[in-house]
């Protein structure tokens, strides 16, 4: 069978391919090897928030009892957020499924091969072949490691492994402070676990602006969490059905479970793609600034290395399939593209961060307001951090915030800077009181300082 469109991969960017392909009206496959979703549904961003999502209260109430006008337990059952984990990702397979059959994507469960140009093999009952004029690679990520780094499946375990624990184990040791190993971290810490975070980085969250991981780090500290930052580990593995990690300098750390989250590589191999003469940089699909790897091959999401989050893949997918249609010919231009960790604190960011303009010779000013002037942030007890808004030329061109919530200000702050704000664009706009928002606001109107 011949297809307008084959993709391959049904996580955020292949699946949004496909809808909005068959939206447009090619007749368009989709090719699945495991669940509909990918990584993001099924072991990643969703049920990493579900488990967010049901312990906020219990920082809510440990924040509120520091101020003593509360007091009490917040008591968790993790058999049952598990069980309410499971049942909301397969809701949400069920009606994403059904969505594919409504709009006429015929979906292919099952691994795909590339065995030539224009044809894709689909083993999964049997074996099925696939013509397409137009191919969308879509695969993804998987979790990555360092030798001697590797989970055994038992006391070490990897992001998979920590979002189906049985219980939350008492002690947990966290290798890697980036997104995944901190948001993981806050859940554990709020059903009870001792957390050790350790990274081979000076900070936590070392994507971010240093005086985020900063703020991070000041909270961390208060729920004395063991934080070994700028050590290399040498290795972690069971012993006596316990996570024993050694470091270089001979230290030894010791818990029930550690979980190994050092990042993710992208999934490209078994597939073929040097039929489709396709070239890999360390694992990644080489694009264009088109997004495309060879003649009618695309390759969008974390499987290109450009960036691994979901919103951004999807981003791509709307623009390949618009390419395709011809409803756009330039090449892709993705705009600023925001990032958010998520729990309490939370952290976001988009844009251009200073030690990236100061790099690139740029003139830099800053400008902050602190969530302690905040009243929302006073009303919830949680004061801990700042709105920083980055301006070059008299133009905003990043935002960054830690602290209580700011999760919210990541649409508002994105368009910010895409519009290119200049300082009297705060007129524009009303800014809601009482409101987080506020903080934003007030960033942006705050005296600016040469950095």
């Amino acid at each position: 069978m011949t297809y307008d469109l084959v993709v391959v991969g049904a996580g955020p960017g292949g699946y949004d391919a496909a809808c909005e392909a068959a939206e447009a009206g090619l007749k368009t496959a989709l090719v699945e090897k495991a669940d509909i979703g990918g990584t993001c549904l099924n072991r990643g961003c969703i049920p990493t928030k579900v488990m967010l999502g049901a312990t906020a209260a219990v920082e809510e109430l440990a924040a509120q009892t520091k101020m003593k006008v509360a007091s009490g337990n917040i008591a968790i059952d993790f058999q049952a957020l598990q069980t309410r984990k499971d049942k909301l990702i397969a809701g949400t397979r069920k009606a994403m499924a059904q969505k594919l059959k409504a709009l006429g994507v015929d979906l292919y469960p099952g691994a795909a091969g590339m065995t030539a140009p224009g044809v894709v093999q689909v083993a999964g009952d049997g074996t099925t072949s696939l013509e397409y004029r137009n191919l969308i690679i879509a695969t993804g990520s998987k979790p990555a490691f360092f030798p001697g780094l590797e989970p055994d499946g038992e006391a070490v375990i990897d992001s998979n492994g920590f979002l189906s624990l049985e219980r939350m184990p008492e002690s947990l040791i966290v290798v890697g402070a980036g997104f995944i190993g901190l948001e993981m971290a806050q859940a554990a810490h709020r059903l009870g676990a001792k957390i050790h975070v350790i990274d081979a980085m000076d900070r936590v969250a070392p994507a971010e602006d240093p005086e985020v991981s900063k703020a991070l780090q000041s909270i961390f500290k208060r729920w004395k969490w063991d934080m070994r930052l700028g050590v290399r580990v040498q290795s972690v593995k069971t012993e006596n059905g316990r996570a024993v990690l050694t470091m270089d300098d001979g230290d030894v750390v010791e818990a029930e479970k550690a979980l190994v989250a050092v990042g993710r590589g992208p999934v490209t191999e078994n597939l073929g793609l040097e039929t489709l003469g396709v070239e890999l940089d360390r694992g990644s699909v080489k694009v264009d600034e088109n997004l495309q790897a060879a003649p009618g091959v695309y390759a969008i999401g974390d499987v290109n290395g450009i960036i691994q989050l979901a919103h951004a893949a999807s981003h791509q997918a709307a623009y390949v399939v618009n390419r395709i249609t011809g409803k756009v010919s330039g090449p892709y231009d993705s705009g600023p593209v925001p990032s958010v960790l998520y729990g309490a604190p939370e952290a976001m960011r988009v844009g251009i961060m200073p030690q990236e303009l100061k790099d690139a010779g740029r003139a830099v000013q800053i400008s902050k307001f602190p969530l302690a002037a905040n009243p929302m942030a006073q009303a919830h007890a949680s004061t801990q951090g700042f709105v920083k808004v980055i301006w070059s030329e008299d133009t905003v061109v990043g935002v960054t915030a830690v602290g209580y919530d700011v999760s919210r200000l990541t649409t508002p702050a994105t368009m910010i800077v895409q519009e290119a704000w200049k300082p009297g664009d705060t007129r524009k706009t009303i800014f809601p009181h009482p409101s987080l928002d506020e903080a934003l606001l007030g960033a942006l109107k705050a005296e600016r300082a040469e950095v």
